[in-house]
């Protein structure tokens, strides 16, 4: 299928995110080619503080890197300025004379600094602080010169401030209006901020109105002059003074521009359907968003329409200003100015460093402004959301969340009070529930660990003291240690990787060895580490260690699923979902004879009977005659296909056949979990291949691999690993894989949390970057599996007790061509 082109001019924050929802959904549909003015990848603008600070470098703020639009076949022009759009050949033209064709284009030019205009503004000495380069120029300023000039008392003017500070420059910010960051604060906090950073070092000149900037001889900034005739002396001066949306591309194309480029719902101008804009080059119903987290709503709405599924109405944002200025937590939402007709509930404590506002009209929450203490900034919020009345939260309405109740205050966590639908990170709209799960479920100790599994607190950092908080009441102790060790359960103090590397440096081959030689503290395990140990046993070394049935759970024990009535239920393998008839009438005369009432087709293009009397399921597998599903087990469950180029007039490879040689390969195949394929013939992805532990989509040229997916209780979608031409390779590329898996995950880690935890880094070192290891760990598998027994047929070599399918009243008598049971009638634990 001939892919569609997708151009996106300018390559920040929003648009990025665009893409990256886009091929989330549709990583096949477009060719997509990136303009980026900056001869830069994508990088955290909100982070550029940090790095004039000193306390981040440049490739620490980088999102994407280079690597990333290569794995993502993204054409990516960086340092190449758009100049020209052309929509009647649907084109666009860089300054160089680059051009590329579009079938859709996405406008995410972002917005441009406000300079002054006044005279001297073009004086060497005086610059913007937008992006990289005007923060490596004041960097480099810092190093040569003494005196500098920041133009603006918002948060960029202060931030830049704060860093020429620390950097050693004497500073004065120079502001117009009666307070700093009179958009964000009232006047009392504005004060309070200003004497905060005035303690720091930084001279401030409130009020002030700039007149001219006046040069040296040599053609650079010496002194800001004002409009009392006052001078300043500056050898840099930073112009801070606002943003204005960068339409100059997007008005030469004729595309309708009323403070910014006019979109719709669906984020596509008004103009023209075939573009899109987003971020904060776009005005959508006459607001311009200058916050991250509605240009990143923006963007997922953006994806669903350019990826054709037709859904998702981007309807405006309700916004609040969570921040954090040189260190200092501020938060406003609402009318916090307050008026005629409000009530104003405020709290001050200056020497605290604390101020609480909170503005009331009739018996509703309007406007909250927080100075210091933020951690109920999201409470507020949500209250003046929803609109609820606040009449019975009045008295305790300024004391915050965690003292609303009849309990009063228990001088409990203020994070711990939060509900878990409540949102913690505005900028990437993660919630408290989100972040405790991965707290608890990954072992995550560090705010590093939670912000790579979230990104909670990865963009702008104001919520980082909420999400430190949620760390120290789930994980406990000291969220800023190390992480610990966590041990494989309460029998010892081991890792599951210690015991995993023991069994490897030690040869240990039974799992009385294991217990032994780590040093148990109970001499038989648990039904925690016995499984684990047990599987790594088989694992590390196969035909040497000897599976022990008594290791496992009831299910691999009784090879069939148990369900909630005490009942099993049976399903049989059908190599790539493909069946004769034959084979269905075999299942229907079972069904029939054992009299089991329900047949279902699986998710998995199978058929599962539901019901079936433990003592019956020898037989039931005697008389369908068909393979063990594995279904029970946490081993290769299914390889699931669409029909492919056999039959399907879209498809370009024959999916089914390559699905029924990957299982055929790896059938029998024991793993951490359970582990699931799937094979498409084309990127329409029918058979689902994008949440799967191993994808393989068929394209023109050959195959493309994609690995750890899940589509369990929270979807992930799986990550690009390779392409390759031939059958043979896809088989050998995820064989590798699996047995790596199969080799360094921790058992009941899925393959999307190893990864998650080794690093496609490591993966591609081992299977794609090093042939020769890759081809051994295909060996490697192929030797584990070869000669292993099917459960349902060779009872014997897979060590199947035929004791636990005995019923009780009366004795279960023997069937033909099955050994004939001892007289023990008691079922095995």
């Amino acid at each position: 299928m001939k892919k569609h082109k997708l151009v996106m001019v300018g390559n920040g924050m929003a648009g990025v995110r665009t893409l990256e929802e886009l091929l989330k959904i549709a990583p096949d549909l477009y060719d997509i080619t990136v303009f980026g003015a900056e001869p830069h990848p994508n990088y955290n603008r909100i982070l550029l503080s940090p790095v004039l600070a000193g306390e981040q470098t440049l490739d620490q703020i980088i999102l994407n890197p280079l690597s990333w639009y290569e794995e993502h076949g993204i054409t990516l022009h960086a340092g190449k300025k758009v100049t020209q759009i052309d929509r009647i050949r649907r084109r666009v033209l860089a300054e160089d004379g680059t051009a590329a064709e579009y079938d859709r284009l996405l406008v995410a030019t972002g917005s441009n600094p406000f300079i002054l205009p006044v005279p001297g503004k073009d004086l060497a000495g005086v610059i913007a602080y937008r992006d990289i380069a005007d923060t490596q120029a004041m960097i480099e300023a810092a190093g040569k010169y003494k005196h500098a000039v920041v133009i603006g008392g918002g948060l960029l003017g202060l931030e830049a401030a704060n860093g020429l500070m620390l950097r050693g420059m004497q500073v004065t910010v120079v502001h117009i209006m009666p307070w700093l960051m009179e958009r964000q604060l009232d006047n009392a906090a504005g004060s309070m901020l200003q004497r905060s950073l005035a303690a720091r070092g930084i001279k401030f000149e409130i009020g002030a109105q700039t007149e001219a900037l006046i040069g040296d001889k040599d053609g650079r900034v010496m002194a800001v002059r004002f409009k009392d005739g006052r001078e300043l002396p500056a050898d840099l001066v930073v112009m801070a003074a606002g943003i204005r949306p960068n339409t100059q591309l997007a008005e030469a194309a004729g595309l309708h521009v009323n403070r910014g480029v006019v979109v719709t719902d669906t984020l596509q101008t008004v103009t023209d359907p075939r573009i899109y804009a987003v971020g904060e080059c776009a005005a959508h119903r006459g607001i311009a968003y200058g916050l991250v987290a509605p240009l990143f709503e923006q963007g997922k709405v953006c994806a669903t329409h350019l990826a054709q599924f037709g859904i998702g109405r981007y309807t405006g944002s309700q916004t609040s200003t969570k921040l954090k200025v040189t260190g200092i937590d501020l938060f406003s939402a609402g009318d916090f100015m307050g008026g005629a007709g409000c009530e104003e509930i405020v709290m001050s404590d200056p020497f605290g460093g604390v101020y609480k506002k909170l503005v009331v009209k009739g018996d509703q929450l309007v406007g909250a402004c927080l100075y210091g203490d933020t951690v109920d900034g999201s409470w507020y919020f949500k209250l003046i959301r929803e609109g609820r009345s606040v009449s019975d939260l009045r008295q305790k309405l300024l004391l915050g969340e965690s003292n609303i109740g009849d309990a009063g205050h228990l001088g409990q966590n203020k994070a711990a009070a939060m509900a878990d639908a409540d949102e913690v990170c505005g900028c990437n709209g993660v919630s408290k529930g989100a972040i405790c799960k991965a707290i608890k479920e990954k072992g995550l100790f560090t705010l590093e660990e939670v912000r790579k599994h979230t990104k909670a607190s990865a963009s702008c950092g104001s919520c980082t003291g909420l999400v430190e908080q949620l760390l120290m009441f789930t994980a406990g102790g000291d969220y800023s240690a190390a992480p610990k060790k966590k041990a494989i359960c309460a029998c010892t103090d081991a890792s599951h990787q210690d015991v995993r590397e023991a069994i490897r440096q030690q040869r240990l081959v039974t799992v009385k060895s294991v217990f032994e030689g780590l040093g148990w503290r109970t001499p038989n395990g648990c039904s925690t580490c016995r499984p684990a140990i047990n599987y790594y046993l088989i694992s590390t070394w196969p035909k040497e260690a000897r599976d022990d049935p008594q290791s496992r759970y009831i299910n691999e024990r009784s090879h069939a699923n148990i369900q909630k009535d005490g009942t099993y239920s049976v399903i049989p393998r059908m190599w790539g979902g493909e069946t004769t008839a034959s084979e269905l009438r075999r299942i229907a005369d079972v069904v029939d004879k054992y009299r089991i009432p329900t047949v279902k087709v699986t998710g998995g293009q199978r058929i599962d009977l539901l019901g079936v009397k433990k003592e019956d399921l020898p037989g039931v597998w005697r008389d369908i005659g068909m393979p063990s599903g594995h279904a029970y087990a946490k081993a290769l469950r299914t390889v699931k296909t669409c029909v492919g180029s056999e039959w399907c007039r879209f498809g370009t490879q024959d999916s089914t056949q390559m699905g029924k040689d990957l299982e055929r390969a790896l059938w029998r195949m024991y793993a951490p979990h359970k582990v699931k394929l799937a094979v498409s013939g084309c990127p329409r992805n029918c058979a689902e291949a994008g949440i799967k532990d191993v994808g393989v989509i068929g394209v023109d040229s050959g195959w493309e691999i994609y690995v750890a997916g899940n589509g369990g209780i929270k979807t992930e979608v799986a990550q690009f690993l390779c392409k390759v031409k031939t059958a043979e390779e896809v088989l050998e590329v995820s064989g590798a894989f699996l047995q790596l898996y199969r080799e360094e995950g921790w058992y009941l880690e899925r393959t999307v949390h190893w990864l998650s935890r080794v690093g496609m880094d490591h993966v591609k070192r081992k299977v794609l970057d090093d042939a020769a290891g890759r081809k051994a760990l295909w060996e490697r598998l192929k030797f584990s599996l070869e000669g292993e027994p099917d459960p349902w047929f060779e009872f014997d070599k897979a060590q199947v007790d035929l004791r636990q399918f005995q019923a009780l009243q009366p004795a279960l008598p023997a069937l033909p061509g099955l050994p004939t049971p001892p007289a023990k009638t008691e079922e095995v634990a």
